[in-house]
């Protein structure tokens, strides 16, 4: 998470209750999260070995879910590196990020289970959707997938915290305008943008 979370809460008056997590590596953010009050985390986490470490760290924590987000329920194929801890490893193919960074290379590929947010909470989590109104999404340029599946669950977030891509970094990634205008529709607008990637970077989004 590039943007800082702290500042964001006090500048925007934020009254998080609850944080999705899709994307959760390693579970970096747990601490930040619950530092600042926040009761309910959910994360997602589809590669296999990543979310053991996941689990070693937050077991009885928070709740885990070892699989990928997108807007169907299918197997997808990830594509696999180990130089940058899988924090790299995307649905989607690199692309300007080979050239980037030359020295992470994606070594092998896993079949993972993808659901859509919208089915996952219905069928698992219905009622206590409402303890959560915040999402943190990091899925190397497959966010505006994720979204398009979690139409139902945007509903009820007041807060986004996604990363942005203003070229292709991986191959077919959506960038920060295709963002932008799908999150409209749920009267979102971007307030904060950083590019510490220069070619990506991470976003705010607030309601209203």
């Amino acid at each position: 998470m590039l943007l800082d979370f702290n500042l964001l809460k006090t500048k925007y008056k934020m009254e998080v209750r609850g944080v999705i997590h899709i994307g959760a590596h390693f579970g970096q953010e747990y601490n930040t999260y619950k530092n600042n009050g926040v009761e309910n985390t959910m994360f997602f986490e589809p590669v296999p070995q990543t979310f053991k470490v996941l689990s070693e760290n937050l077991s009885g924590k928070s709740i885990l879910i070892n699989k990928a987000l997108g807007n169907e329920n299918k197997k997808m194929t990830m594509n696999i590196e180990f130089a940058n801890n899988g924090q790299s490893s995307s649905l989607l193919e690199p692309s300007l990020h080979l050239k980037q960074y030359p020295h992470i290379v994606f070594e092998d590929t896993i079949d993972v289970e993808m659901v859509r947010l919208d089915d996952f909470i219905n069928e698992n989590y219905k009622e206590e959707i409402s303890n959560y109104n915040m999402i943190n999404i990091d899925v190397q340029g497959y966010e505006l997938e994720v979204f398009k599946g979690s139409s139902n669950i945007l509903e009820n977030i007041d807060y986004i915290i996604t990363e942005v891509n203003r070229d292709e970094v991986y191959v077919g990634c959506a960038k920060v305008d295709e963002l932008d205008e799908f999150l409209k529709k749920y009267n979102f607008s971007r307030v904060e943008t950083t590019w510490d990637g220069v070619t990506w970077g991470d976003a705010f989004y607030v309601k209203g």
